[in-house]
């Protein structure tokens, strides 16, 4: 990866290339202490690394799982039978939505911030009649990244949609460790229960956490699907290790759902703050009656924020 410097003074030009042996648009922004390198197709996040310890916290898209941290858009999660109803009409829409496999385009770039795009197209159109502008930010500051999503009705039609994050960190961090050394910490005492998935449904609440802010990681933690939170109280997870300081936090105030989930065998654990949720097995298709939807009006936006702070 080219990794050179970029200064505030440099042009859009210099700072937005492409990466010739992967055939991806990609941006590289950094500060004093991290690097971050972004993938126009879908606007996604491929590498968080710490310049002062030499760590990349980011998951790098291996044959478990292809992904680094894809983003949510216009739903989170699955579809009871990949189908929805608006206005009579029935549509189809894969789990997680479209956004994460469209080529978002580059709008801004800062010295400390990126800002790319997405609009409505025919192949959009057709699974999802609704006209919008979503714009995702990320903007470095000292050790943390803001990840700021802004969706905008620019249709007539009031909007129903969901957006979430879906971003996967390395486990472990650091050479010589295990997967089981890892676990996280919630910044506030949990009581809440898990929600189970049957075939990427909600099915049932189960009991799980018993006043406790502490998740141990093992692989087999995920052997059911994700973990599905509605009510956690904590804004903050971290990522730990039992053996150094080095670690990650996510803050996301104000999202109402959470997922925490890894791919069979995979060295990764994502911490997905969500604004929706997939369907539930009575779910009965009606979009603007999800659980979890947003319903935005003509010219309104809505926006949302998570922040990953590295340490």
């Amino acid at each position: 990866m080219n990794t050179r410097c970029h200064s505030s003074k440099q042009h859009l030009s210099e700072i937005y290339f492409t990466l010739s042996h992967q055939h991806e648009a990609m941006t590289i922004l950094e500060n004093s202490t991290l690097k971050i390198a972004v993938k126009n197709n879908g606007a996604e996040l491929c590498s968080l690394y710490n310049k002062q310890s030499q760590i990349e916290y980011l998951w790098q898209a291996g044959k478990e799982w292809p992904k680094h941290s894809p983003v949510l858009f216009p739903i989170v999660g699955q579809l009871k039978n990949n189908t929805y109803r608006y206005q009579d009409k029935t549509y189809t829409l894969e789990r997680h939505g479209f956004a994460r496999n469209l080529a978002f385009t580059v709008t801004e770039v800062k010295s400390d911030s990126i800002r790319l795009t997405l609009k409505e197209q025919d192949a959009t159109l057709a699974v999802y009649p609704f006209h919008f502008k979503f714009d995702i930010t990320y903007q470095l500051h000292q050790n943390t990244l803001k990840v700021v999503f802004d969706v905008f009705n620019s249709g007539h039609d009031v909007m129903p949609f969901s957006v979430g994050a879906h971003p996967a960190f390395k486990v472990p961090l650091l050479k010589g460790e295990n997967y089981n050394d890892y676990f996280l910490h919630f910044n506030k005492t949990e009581n809440s229960g898990r929600w189970l998935l049957q075939n990427g449904l909600l099915d049932s609440e189960v009991e799980f956490f018993k006043s406790s802010n502490q998740l141990p990681l093992t692989k087999e933690l995920f052997s059911k699907d994700a973990l599905v939170f509605k009510r956690l109280q904590s804004d903050k997870i971290e990522l730990r290790s039992k053996n150094h300081d080095h670690g990650v936090a996510v803050y996301f105030p104000s999202f109402p759902y959470m997922g925490v989930w890894a791919a069979s065998g995979a060295d990764f654990v994502c911490i997905e703050p969500w604004h929706g949720i997939a369907d539930s097995i009575h779910s009965n298709g009606n979009i603007p009656e999800k659980e979890g939807i947003i319903l935005l009006q003509q010219d309104e936006n809505f926006k949302a924020a998570y922040t990953i702070e590295v340490f």
